[in-house]
């Protein structure tokens, strides 16, 4: 007895056919991967070389500006002020006349000492003649011992007289002059506190203005008592030495940013400290010939105190800072990335001064850093400050 095939049913036919059709595209499309392809180049990431030399470490504070000199002009002479001698806002010298205070009552006191000067000489022309007069007659015993005694003294008396009246004058002839009031110093004079026509020196010396000297100009600034103790320790200890024979140099920045063009020399650091603050009062002086500061501007100071030997620079984004230390990323001769704890001892022209931690001709990554991947090596690259240029050409879409 033949076997039974089964029958398939027409309508499912179609659904068979498509089903081998998708099961055969999908093996010839599979591709199993290469067992020999090569792995990805290595990324560039940008480096700089450790080279060592004496930096200097630059301290940036706070500071203020104040005049080299100051000097209040006051009258020492009552009176009216019955003119003024100069334009306010100018440069004065010292003794250059500023005003003028009505004189005639010190011209006619300074009259008055010179006829009693002049009375004193007489009385003391004739006391002298009459006691020269008398020495022979009492060597001849025609005159007492006692009328000689008293012409001497009456002479000596009268030489007296003479001084106090000479005094007297020049009491005078000082009044007269306060009269005239003068600059007290050479700098730039401010604005008049009195006009014309003001009642001055009634009872007190009245200031009429202010002479102030800009050039140079002193500027005070602090810094943490802590880093002056520590910069010390470093200078005993030699791991540092002094900047400049003749004191460290100073620079000012304006609060735009420009840096003034002469340099400023530290002239001493304060022997206490601000007990609110706890803050080292300094001062340095700034040539400011060109008046381009004034007294009360505040400014940056940049301080070298010290020079460090076998110190680097490296730009600000090679070093990562935080709360644990300072790191560094450093390429090593095999490409190998790995992070290295240095000691960071200021900054200079944007730059970190690496005090510790490396050593010359190691290579230290700036950029790049998204590019690592962990344990894979890298390929450095000359870092330049300067961003490379856009390619000349680019691909079409």
């Amino acid at each position: 007895m033949a076997a039974r095939v089964p029958q398939v049913p027409a309508w499912s036919i179609p659904s068979l056919l498509l089903c081998a059709v998708l099961a055969a595209c999908g093996q010839g499309s599979g591709k199993a991967p290469a067992a020999g392809a090569a792995a990805p180049p290595p990324p560039e990431v940008g480096v700089v070389t450790v080279a060592t030399g004496d930096v200097g470490l630059v301290t940036e504070l706070p500071g203020r500006l104040e005049p080299s000199r100051v000097a209040q002009v006051r009258a020492r002479a009552a009176g009216i002020v019955q003119r003024r001698l100069f334009r306010e806002g100018s440069d004065v010298r010292a003794g250059q006349a500023l005003y003028r205070i009505d004189a005639a009552p010190y011209a006619a006191a300074n009259a008055s000492a010179q006829a009693q000067l002049a009375r004193a000489q007489a009385n003391a022309g004739a006391a002298t003649a009459l006691a020269q007069r008398y020495a022979p007659l009492v060597e001849a015993n025609a005159i007492s011992k006692q009328e000689y005694a008293n012409a001497v003294a009456a002479q000596k008396q009268a030489e007296a007289d003479v001084a106090a009246a000479r005094a007297a004058v020049r009491t005078s002839e000082i009044n007269l002059g306060y009269a005239s009031v003068t600059a007290p110093i050479s700098g730039r004079i401010g604005r008049s506190l009195v006009t014309e026509g003001a009642l001055v020196g009634q009872g007190e010396a009245t200031p009429l203005a202010v002479v102030q000297q800009i050039d140079p100009l002193y500027v005070n600034f602090t810094q943490p008592v802590g880093e002056v103790m520590n910069l010390r320790r470093s200078l005993e200890q030699g791991r540092l030495k002094r900047a400049g024979g003749d004191g460290a140099q100073v620079r000012v920045i304006l609060e735009d940013g420009t840096e003034h063009p002469q340099p400023g020399k530290l002239l001493f650091a304060d022997l206490s400290v601000d007990q609110a603050t706890g803050q080292v009062m300094l001062r340095a002086e700034v040539p400011n010939p060109r008046a381009m500061l004034l007294p009360g501007m505040y400014v940056r100071v940049r301080l070298e105190q010290a020079t460090a030997s076998n110190a680097m620079l490296l730009p600000q984004q090679a070093v990562t800072r935080s709360p644990q230390g300072d790191t560094v990323m450093v390429v090593a001769s095999d490409g190998k990335v790995s992070p290295r704890p240095i000691k960071v001892g200021g900054s200079q022209n944007g730059k970190w001064v690496v005090l510790s931690g490396l050593q010359p001709g190691e290579q230290v990554m700036v950029d790049g850093f998204q590019k690592l991947r962990p344990g894979a090596p890298v390929k450095p690259v000359p870092w330049s400050a300067t961003p490379a240029a856009p390619a000349a050409s680019q691909a079409k879409s």
